[in-house]
């Protein structure tokens, strides 16, 4: 359990690949004034850090090691590894393929699950993405909300992302990788990708984030005036 008040000020958001979680959360954060954690960027830059370290990714307690130790910053969009801005190389394909496997070591996700709630607890509150928010991290959450679309949704916008990044990549090849992922997440044996008890499933399938946006910052004030 998250265990603290400020865990209370959160809102989860949870969701697969392409579903729109960065774009929503960020949009959330700024309507209510809060921060924003990418806890997905904090998993990518563990995987970045066990690259650049050559530690045998299939060595669970040196990559927890990495975990533990890595001087991980995730802040307004930005992701530094002792300092320097990472951002860019962890949307890689090497991070991107790896991150999985990086992802489904309890003792990792343990370290960062710790990181996340030391930062919630920092800001008193905030808007936290990922893929285990409302179910292990802040079961508490005030709102809960998990983001899906279909794959082929999913899939296009994942491929503009890579576009974007001059990384040439078919929307066909972008989905049988999430698909996979998406595999990965959702059975592995610690804190799988899935739908938190008492979270919102929103479809942002041909919706826009404006008012996907406005559907969630309503549900918060609402049970905040609850409260």
């Amino acid at each position: 359990m998250s265990g603290s008040p400020e865990a209370e000020k959160v809102v989860a958001i949870d969701g697969p690949s392409g579903s729109g979680k960065s774009t929503i959360a960020r949009g959330v954060a700024e309507a209510l004034g809060f921060e924003m954690l990418d806890t997905g960027a904090m998993y990518r830059a563990v995987a970045y850090g066990v690259l650049l370290s050559g530690v045998d990714p299939e060595d669970a307690a040196a990559v927890t090691t990495v975990a533990e130790n890595a001087a991980i910053a995730v802040q307004h969009g930005v992701t530094t590894l002792a300092g320097a801005d990472i951002s860019v190389e962890i949307r890689g394909p090497a991070v991107t393929q790896l991150v999985s496997q990086i992802a489904a070591i309890p003792e990792v996700r343990q370290a960062l699950v710790a990181r996340q709630r030391a930062w919630v607890d920092q800001h008193g509150g905030g808007v936290v993405e990922g893929r285990d928010i409302g179910s292990v991290v802040f079961p508490d959450a005030r709102v809960k909300v998990y983001l899906t679309a279909s794959e082929e949704e999913r899939a296009r916008r994942r491929q503009q992302d890579e576009a974007a990044a001059s990384r040439a990549i078919s929307v066909e090849d972008v989905q049988s990788a999430m698909a996979q992922r998406d595999a990965a997440d959702s059975s592995r044996a610690v804190s799988p990708l899935q739908t938190a008890d008492g979270a919102t499933i929103v479809d942002t399938t041909g919706r826009t984030p404006q008012s996907i946006v406005t559907e969630i910052v309503d549900r918060y004030r609402a049970a905040e005036g609850a409260s």
